[in-house]
């Protein structure tokens, strides 16, 4: 086995007095107090333009930074379903580093995925891949959806991918708490294999993160935020 070899730490699950999903490692919550549904179809599908922008595509991609429960791949995915003119094909790359396991992900999602989302959330807890560090391939819809999953540092693991992305998910924890999701050498990594055009979106909102955004190639600018949160990035 190879010196390199950084077994995963998985993700264990809290919950905070409200009865949010919360992680105990970073002491933050996995989705906002207004719903992750709402969350994801303000912050991360209308703050990368879609479904617009995917329509009469052939093939449209995503990278997502922050897996966690999956809930805006499967909203993104919701939306691709629920649109006649979507693209023929729909490729997401996220990377995680502290997955859940297979029968924890599957309990959460019953209990927290939203009732829209629940068929779609049973297929993906059906496929989950074992906690191996590398890239795990999923696919649905008869192989017209398909999940690329990171699983473990992201540092690691953005220089090894190839991709054309033409949108990014930035949905790490609060840079404040996960400071290393945010880092200018990793938003380089990502930037590297942005397609002309592509887009950025996330609901974190320093002014610090911003100019790394821009360090690293995006314009980026502040947005309405959501479920109380004053702003958003998107760029």
């Amino acid at each position: 086995m190879s010196s390199s070899y950084v077994p995963l730490t998985p993700a264990v699950a809290g919950f905070d007095e409200q009865g949010r999903l919360y992680s105990p490692a970073y002491g933050d919550v996995y989705h906002s107090p207004s719903g992750a549904l709402g969350q994801a179809e303000h912050v991360f599908l209308r703050g990368n333009g879609l479904p617009e922008r995917w329509r009469g595509r052939d093939a449209f991609t995503v990278c997502e930074t922050g897996f966690g429960l999956g809930l805006n791949f499967l909203a993104l995915w919701r939306a691709w379903r629920d649109d006649p003119q979507r693209a023929h094909r729909l490729h997401v790359v996220s990377l995680e580093a502290h997955p859940f396991g297979r029968e924890d992900l599957a309990a959460l999602l019953a209990r927290h995925a939203p009732e829209a989302l629940a068929p779609l959330a049973a297929q993906l807890a059906a496929q989950w891949p074992p906690l191996l560090p590398g890239l795990h391939r999923l696919e649905f819809e008869g192989g017209a959806v398909t999940l690329t999953l990171g699983f473990g540092d992201a540092q690691a693991l953005a220089p090894r991918l190839s991709a054309r992305v033409d949108a990014y998910f930035l949905d790490g924890f609060a840079p404040e708490r996960n400071p290393r999701m945010w880092e200018a050498p990793l938003l380089k990594d990502l930037a590297r294999l942005a397609a002309p055009d592509a887009t950025v979106a996330t609901w974190a909102c320093t002014g610090e993160l911003r100019r790394a955004l821009q360090e690293a190639g995006f314009a980026v600018r502040r947005a309405p935020g959501y479920g109380g949160k004053r702003h958003m990035t998107a760029g």
